[in-house]
């Protein structure tokens, strides 16, 4: 069954993912019925994940049963197309801070199973290590100045080997002077340390000074010690 499909809305291509609770709306987007099946139309303009579809993304590596730590969830646009997509067999954790957006988020969470609200700060994972385990995906939209840094931390308490991460890298709240492409060839340089970067998007005009980051994890190979034994 294909939880992601296409749809013409205005002479426009846009995403549409299989709803998982057919006949509701998380955040008053369209439903589309398509073979018989209900879809959901992913806003651009309210997703980041939908804008880097439109702009080329060339992988999705969210697929039936995958596990996946949402860092910002905010309100649970987002997190709600991907709970599509993962289906009743995955799960999405969604972090939040905020109280106001994290009481939409459990309004949100409240008629998907697979979909868990968690109010904590994403800085500090040591926080919900209890609630989530190893992962397959992270998704992270978090705009903070650190938020690569964010990410990397994450990444190494839950994150599996060979595992995916997006990053909706928002470059003015890291540096509001520089040129967002500078900026984003920084942060790509720092992620390489423990990712490889596969594709980067610029999400304009859907996100202003925005770029999705797909990125694959490749945990360190701790260095063993060598000890001599004399005699």
């Amino acid at each position: 069954m294909e939880r992601l499909k296409w749809v013409e809305m205005g002479g426009k291509a846009r995403p549409a993912t299989l709803n998982l609770t057919p006949g509701t709306k998380v955040y008053g987007e369209e439903l589309v019925q398509i073979g018989g099946k209900e879809y959901r139309v992913w806003n651009p303009f309210r997703s980041k994940l939908s804008a880097a579809l439109i702009k080329g993304l060339r992988d999705l590596p969210l697929t039936h049963g995958s596990k996946v730590l949402y860092l910002g969830a905010g309100s649970g646009t987002t997190a709600s197309h991907i709970s599509d997509l993962v289906g009743p067999e995955g799960v999405v954790y969604c972090v939040e801070f905020s109280h106001r957006p994290m009481m939409e988020l459990i309004l949100s969470c409240k008629n998907r199973e697979n979909m868990l609200p968690i109010l904590a700060d994403a800085r500090h994972p040591e926080a919900y290590r209890f609630f989530v385990g190893e992962v397959d995906v992270i998704y992270e939209d978090v705009a903070q100045p650190d938020q690569t840094d964010i990410l990397l931390r994450n990444a190494e308490v839950f994150l599996k080997e060979r595992g995916f991460a997006f990053l909706a890298l928002k470059a003015r709240a890291i540096d509001v002077t520089a040129d967002p492409r500078t900026i984003y060839k920084r942060e790509a340089e720092k992620l390489g340390s423990k990712f490889k970067v596969l594709d980067i998007l610029h999400l304009d005009p859907f996100e202003k000074d925005h770029a999705m980051f797909l990125l694959q994890y490749e945990r360190p190979i701790m260095e063993l010690t060598r000890i001599s034994r004399s005699s």
